[in-house]
């Protein structure tokens, strides 16, 4: 395969003319991407919590209360908190996420088969992990600690207003002995409230607990991705890519011959000459019927989308100059009789209606006669009246093997193969300027001709 399957002029050649295969495609990538939304990602809803944590923190502290935030401990207790039938801790661990955000805040988020599920999941995840977090930054993730640390400030409060109660029942007067006892209940009072002070300032939790709730999680209004639409429109953008490249890899392990010297390489034959054939003429054969011949022709791959676009013919009587000279070229390298087989390959029709006007512009002189070979299994007729055979092909369409093939079927047959004509597919101008030209006598006559039998007439 030539350069022209990697420049961007031939991904426009392949959506041109596989439009119609390409757009099939694109709608059945999007079918698949919808199956997929359905049966295997259904939508799914994630809604997120914000958690304020005060204070001065660090960033791998707050990195510590992220992996808090989707530890089991917490998921289990937001899991059962919930109490969904069927789910549990481990379930919902694939779930959930936090991550740290800007300005000491953690967000939790949850994920759900709907906006409901997912904002009650993101709220008790919130909620679990302030309750999680306060009892480790208290020293003990026992709720019996919690429970003996606020009886200890009840008891201490408790003291306060017994104290208060005895300063009042002294004596109030002036004597010695009352204001004693008063100083000593004040100074009883300050002691406890200084080691309750000291008490809150070695506690960790005075400095780094109090983590808040920053209001309930906003109910999600659109699902998560991958959405269903995003899905849709992967499933056939994938799908065009897949057919794009698809198509570029054929081209490039393609072996069929383009060029006039890989097919007289291929052939082992002299190069005659190359003649034309309107684009028009080939557009006008008989169409095969069927169901699977019509799928072809409604999706454009009943013909080569990688040959060259078709250039720009003459007029007829430049067309039928080429002839002429391929059968001037004939007459002057062989002997008189001259007869020979014009060899097409099976299916190539643009080579058989070359043929055709090759027989015609010959007038007898030399003399041809058609037979179309099949490419798979080579069967030349047998050397009868014919003094050799002449090739008739068009470029792009055959490998060297099956053109080899076709140069052996003539040998086996008794033909030399004495020249190759290459035929080419060209666009007509709109207005032939060839009809003042024509003389009188140059009517085009095709050749009838069968199967490897019958003469020119």
């Amino acid at each position: 395969m030539n350069d022209d399957t990697i420049r961007l002029a031939t991904i426009g050649r392949i959506l041109r003319r596989r439009w119609r295969l390409l757009a099939v495609l694109a709608v059945v990538g999007a079918l698949v991407g919808y199956g997929t939304s359905v049966l295997l990602l259904p939508p799914r809803y994630t809604a997120q919590a914000s958690v304020l944590l005060p204070g001065q923190w660090e960033e791998r502290e707050l990195l510590t209360q992220v992996d808090i935030a989707t530890s089991s401990a917490v998921v289990d207790r937001a899991a059962a908190a919930l109490h969904w039938k069927g789910v549990d801790g481990t379930e919902l661990r694939d779930k959930v996420s936090a991550k740290a955000d800007d300005g000491n805040i953690i967000k939790v988020s949850g994920t759900a088969d709907t906006p409901e599920r997912a904002q009650r999941l993101a709220d008790q995840l919130a909620q679990q992990f302030v309750t999680f977090a306060t009892r480790i930054a208290g020293g003990s993730t026992d709720p019996a600690a919690d429970t003996a640390t606020e009886a200890l400030r009840k008891q201490v409060a408790k003291t306060n207003r017994r104290i208060t109660e005895l300063a009042d029942s002294a004596d109030p007067g002036q004597t010695v002995e009352s204001v004693q006892t008063r100083t000593e209940l004040e100074a009883l009072r300050t002691g406890l409230q200084d080691a309750m002070k000291k008490l809150e300032e070695a506690n960790p939790a005075t400095a780094k607990a109090g983590l808040v709730v920053m209001g309930p999680a906003p109910r999600p209004t659109g699902a998560a991705a991958p959405t269903r639409t995003q899905l849709i429109a992967g499933g056939a953008l994938l799908f065009l890519l897949l057919a794009v490249i698809g198509h570029l890899a054929t081209a490039r392990v393609n072996r069929r011959l383009r060029t006039e010297p890989e097919i007289v390489a291929a052939l082992g034959s002299p190069f005659l000459g190359t003649v034309d054939v309107p684009g028009e003429q080939h557009a006008h054969r008989p169409e095969s019927h069927g169901a699977r011949a019509r799928l072809r022709r409604f999706l454009g791959t009943d013909t080569r989308w990688d040959l060259p676009t078709p250039l720009l013919s003459g007029d007829e009587a430049e067309r039928r100059i080429r002839y002429r000279r391929v059968c001037t070229r004939l007459r002057n390298q062989l002997p008189a009789p001259r007869r020979l087989l014009v060899v097409v390959p099976e299916g190539d029709e643009v080579a058989r209606l070359a043929a055709g006007q090759l027989v015609a512009e010959s007038t007898g002189d030399p003399r041809l006669r058609i037979v179309e070979v099949s490419v798979d299994r080579p069967i030349v007729p047998d050397s009868d009246t014919e003094s050799g055979a002449l090739a008739v092909l068009s470029a792009g369409n055959w490998t060297a093997a099956e053109l080899a093939g076709i140069a052996e079927a003539c040998a086996d047959g008794g033909h030399e193969l004495v020249g190759v004509v290459v035929a080419g597919t060209v666009r007509t101008r709109t207005t032939e300027r060839a009809a003042d030209r024509l003389s009188d006598d140059a009517t085009l006559t095709f050749a009838v001709h069968g199967h490897a039998t019958g003469d020119s007439a």
